[in-house]
């Protein structure tokens, strides 16, 4: 398996968007990714927007952030909520500074905002939360997937295999180095 190297995290928290977390948890670990689930509290079940649970291997202030090659962040209303904790935010910012992997669809762009990482970076999002993206700093587009350097955005479940293909090859291109 191409990818049996490397380690990734998916951050959740309630309502986030089901198939957002689950599609490229799944493909990565097709690939031979270690995926883990981070929430607020190891071992809780989270539940998505339409009911599908996921259960936390690890808490945010349990997990060995800097032991990671990326991280995920889904969407749905689970951003709103995650951006809120002290604690992801340090973790995004560190993926960041060390041009991990991150991969954010959908409304997890608000994470990202909150983490003010997105200055000059070329995203994209769901629409609805387009302003607020361009208001970070970030220059907006509206296409399947977004790839800038270590960060790769895609818009909505639909565009699912455009974003779960790139987020592969950044992967790949970044365990290289």
């Amino acid at each position: 398996m191409r990818l049996s190297n490397t380690r990734v995290m998916a951050l959740v928290e309630n309502d986030f968007e089901d198939l957002e977390l689950w599609y490229p948890v799944l493909r990565l670990r097709e690939e031979g990714v270690t995926v883990h689930i981070v929430g607020a509290e190891e071992n809780k079940e989270y539940k998505g927007k339409y009911g599908v649970p996921a259960v936390a291997d690890y808490s945010y202030e349990d997990v060995n952030y800097y032991e990671y090659d990326g991280i995920l962040v889904p969407g749905g209303w689970a951003p709103d909520k995650l951006r809120r904790d002290k604690k992801v935010i340090e973790i995004v910012q560190y993926m960041n500074d060390q041009k991990r992997t991150i991969g954010q669809i959908c409304h997890a762009g608000w994470v990202l905002i909150s983490a003010d990482i997105l200055k000059d970076k070329v995203v994209t999002s769901t629409p609805g939360i387009k302003d607020d993206m361009t208001n970070a700093g970030a220059v907006w587009r509206d296409e399947a997937v977004t790839v800038d350097g270590h960060i790769v955005s895609s818009r909505r479940p639909p565009d699912l295999p455009d974003y779960t293909r790139e987020l592969i090859k950044v992967l790949e291109e970044n365990n290289r180095d």
